[in-house]
């Protein structure tokens, strides 16, 4: 009975850890993805004025 119960709490304290992670990881690609194409149109902006 126990083991199973030791089980269930370990199997449990890894899909909060992996929950937290993907969650965390998942909006820091956002961040990530919207840095990323303020740098590319900021890139493109200053290459448009520099040809003028």
């Amino acid at each position: 009975m126990w083991q199973i119960v030791g089980f269930l709490l370990v199997l449990w304290l890894v899909f909060v850890v992996l929950g937290f992670v993907i969650k965390s990881l998942f909006w820091l690609a956002i961040v990530g993805a919207v840095l990323f194409l303020g740098t590319a149109g900021y890139a493109w902006v200053k290459r448009e004025a520099l040809r003028r």
